[in-house]
């Protein structure tokens, strides 16, 4: 999960994390009832992507008015393809230098990846490759090895920069541990003149499969529903549901994340938008149409569904018993009645599961083979064969 800048340093300065003062705002209403920090200010869209400045989404202000104006600009604006629900307000940053620190789970080790640049700013990354500025080592995820790679990494820096990003990188690791986060990135780190820093930016991603052990976390998410709502959805319903396409004509009911994100790109490749992502876990059901009637009952929302793609790859699951359920959760979403449903089933039970389905008043076409039941779908959504 990729928190937005602001929730990253509310954790980030609980853990003793330097930042620069600042709230989050959801309305230009807000600034008559929400004290500011001092100015002048940074406005900041709050979105889940990079490069907000070049896009026009960090701008400077001087005098409240402008802060004012920049977020009746922003907010409601589609930034990077993101919707734009709110600003971070922060003071802005004076003097010093810009320097770059992440930390980052190395899948390839199991270790964790840090990086180290004196310099900082846009594209600071390929700019440090490319001029040998970027320090980097693997170490094993404690801090105690942690700190014992900190003086190779710092002996190739300027030595005025090597006791605030030591101690930087020190901080942010034990809230890197701390959170079980997958990186924590902070771009630019400011360095004082008293040898003090100051988190300018800073990115966050967690371990969704961790946030139960951490109460602090999932209430966050629950708190602010509208910035995390895949995380939210999983929390409740205990399974991966993600909106792909508001203009998708192909709702997924599938399990298995590789196979369901292998579903979506042939759909594209014959056309077709799939409206969502899901990995429902089929073994989960129990007996209990729940699960389908949610992800029915958000593909219900789709303006332009043309057919709904059920594809179950079952393996404890008995395909009968899928059957069953599927047909009571269409009873239960009967706005979707009428939009055929293409079934791909495979696995245990499946000669049942095709009585079941032959006995439905809802269109439902029974297909085994991948191709035959994308070409259908094809058929019946207008889109073409490949």
């Amino acid at each position: 999960m990729l928190l937005l800048e602001h929730d990253a340093k509310m954790l980030l300065s609980q853990r003793g994390v330097r930042v620069a003062a600042g709230v989050l705002l959801t309305s230009t209403a807000e600034l008559d009832t929400v004290p500011l920090p001092s100015g002048p200010w940074m406005v900041k869209a709050q979105i889940p992507a990079g490069g907000r400045g070049k896009a026009g989404g960090i701008r400077v202000a001087t005098e409240l008015q402008e802060v004012r104006q920049h977020l009746a600009d922003l907010l409601g604006c589609r930034l990077k393809g993101h919707l734009v629900q709110g600003c971070r307000v922060e003071e802005q940053i004076g003097g010093g230098s810009e320097a770059y620190i992440s930390l980052g789970a190395d899948p390839q080790s199991g270790g964790v990846r840090v990086l180290l640049s004196h310099q900082g700013g846009v594209e600071i990354e390929s700019l440090a490759q490319t001029e040998g500025l970027l320090q980097s080592c693997v170490c094993a995820p404690d801090m105690q090895s942690l700190e014992q790679s900190l003086p190779a990494l710092l002996a190739a820096l300027p030595p005025a920069s090597r006791l605030p990003l030591g101690k930087a990188l020190m901080r942010l690791g034990a809230a890197f541990f701390q959170l079980e986060a997958l990186l924590v990135e902070v771009n630019p780190l400011f360095l004082h003149d008293d040898g003090s820093w100051t988190a300018g930016d800073a990115k966050l991603i967690l371990d969704d499969n961790a946030l139960a052990r951490h109460p602090e976390l999932v209430e966050m998410v629950h708190a602010r529903q509208e910035a995390y709502p895949e995380t939210g959805f999983k929390l409740q319903e205990d399974f991966d549901y993600v909106d792909l396409d508001p203009e998708g004509v192909v709702g997924l009911v599938t399990t298995g994340a590789g196979l369901s994100m292998m579903l979506v790109d042939q759909l594209a490749d014959s056309g077709l938008g799939a409206f969502n992502f899901v990995d429902m876990r089929s073994g989960q059901m129990r007996g209990d149409p729940h699960r389908l009637v949610v992800v029915l009952e958000r593909i219900r929302q789709g303006k332009n569904i043309k057919v709904i793609l059920v594809n179950i790859f079952a393996g404890i699951t008995h395909l009968g018993e899928f059957a069953r359920l599927l047909l009571q959760a269409l009873e239960r979403v009967p706005a979707l009645r009428s939009v055929p449903v293409v079934a791909r089933l495979v696995g245990n039970g499946l000669d049942e599961a095709k009585q079941v389905l032959s006995e439905a008043e809802s269109p439902i076409f029974l297909e085994v083979d991948l191709e035959q039941a994308l070409a259908r779908v094809a058929q019946l959504a207008g889109g073409r064969t490949v």
